[in-house]
């Protein structure tokens, strides 16, 4: 599935491997854990592993349900992982006993402490990557600082990654079907995966557009943009067109949008030429609608935008999504001898560490 980018640089070759050596991830918790109350919190790492075949092993050891362990979010399979999960100390009394057997499924417990409530999805501040991509030239390496640095200004857009369509990239097929009520699964967690799935790719597929539209206001003069609009069926009055262009950030804002307080608090609509400034100064984001039910919607030319990518059948809940994240932390070096870089850096909660890769690559990445 092809992104439209944001930058438009010309396309850097290199290899990248998604797996636990050259690729890590590090929970961020949302708050810190009290270390009192009837919930152990571990901080697990782990290997070749997904969460939920992680935790699957944890209740068979301790003879707990899997329901019965909280965690806060998934994690790669194909990387060595640290994340949080909580049980009741009820379970954990003969924990120190069973280290070993969980040592043996490449399940290391890192730290532990206690907390008053079970931790549930969503419960984390965001993630701390590391990737190490190779094949790197230093003609390549000067292109990719450079760029680095303006993903470091001035943020990126927050499509999902192809992890969230499965190994043939292709779950929202499936998804659509159980949406349109044309196959359901007898496994519920897997049939909302799939639906998921599909929600996702019509996200991407709404901010692939806004992007296309941010770029003809960033490439071209007012005339230009206006006879291209033209051409979309989107017409706009000149003036309009003026104040959208002269907005300081690549990602323009259109009447209607929802935005949210960045890196978390509530939505609100755009209402202000202030609201843009605060854009910039990375205080607020935009959002894009994870279609579905109970949610609150674009209106005036956002909205239109919005409808377009809308799937009435889909009868889920849906939510609202950062259509624009900013790098934290950012560290990088060029090891010239191995022609490599090292990268570390922190994203909000949701955001995909490979969407970074690819917009540097300006391509779709090769997954092994």
């Amino acid at each position: 599935m092809n992104k439209i980018y944001a930058l438009n640089h010309s396309p850097i070759d290199f290899h990248f491997s998604q797996n636990p050596r050259d690729f890590m991830v590090r929970e961020l918790p949302l708050y810190p854990f009290s270390n009192k109350g009837e919930h152990h919190i571990l901080n697990i790492r782990k290997k070749g592993l997904s969460t939920l075949e992680m935790i699957k092993i944890f209740s068979n050891i301790l003879g707990c349900k899997a329901s019965d362990i909280g965690y806060a979010g998934l994690k790669d399979k194909s990387a060595t992982t640290s994340q949080y999960i909580s049980i009741h100390k009820k379970f954990t009394q003969s924990l120190d006993s069973k280290l070993s057997l969980l040592e043996e499924r490449n399940i290391k417990i890192i730290t532990s402490t206690y907390h008053d409530n079970k931790l549930k999805t969503g419960h984390l501040k965001g993630n701390n990557f590391f990737i190490r991509l190779k094949k790197i030239t230093p003609s390549a390496f000067i292109k990719m600082d450079c760029i680095l640095q303006t993903i470091l200004q001035n943020g990126l857009p927050n499509y999902f990654g192809y992890q969230r369509f499965g190994k043939d990239g292709n779950n929202h097929l499936e998804g659509k079907k159980i949406a349109h009520q044309e196959m359901r699964l007898k496994n519920r967690k897997i049939n909302d995966l799939l639906l998921s799935a599909y929600q996702s790719f019509l996200f991407n597929q709404w901010l692939g557009s806004r992007i296309k539209l941010s770029r003809i206001f960033d490439s071209f003069e007012v005339p230009e943009i206006f006879q291209a609009l033209w051409l979309q069926n989107m017409p706009l009055p000149l003036e309009q067109i003026k104040s959208i262009k002269n907005q300081p950030h690549f990602f323009k804002l259109l009447e209607g949008d929802i935005l949210c307080h960045y890196p978390h608090g509530k939505i609100f609509g755009l209402q202000t030429p202030k609201d843009i400034e605060r854009f910039y100064a990375k205080e607020i984001a935009p959002t894009g609608l994870l279609y579905g039910q109970k949610i609150l919607h674009a209106t005036a030319l956002a909205g239109e935008i919005e409808r377009e990518f809308d799937d009435t059948k889909i009868k889920t809940n849906g939510s609202r999504r950062f259509a624009w994240i900013w790098v934290e932390d950012l560290k990088y070096r060029y090891i010239e001898e191995n022609a490599w870089v090292e990268m570390e850096f922190s994203l909000p909660k949701g955001s995909y560490a490979t969407t970074l890769i690819e917009e540097l690559a300006h391509k779709n990445i090769k997954i092994d």
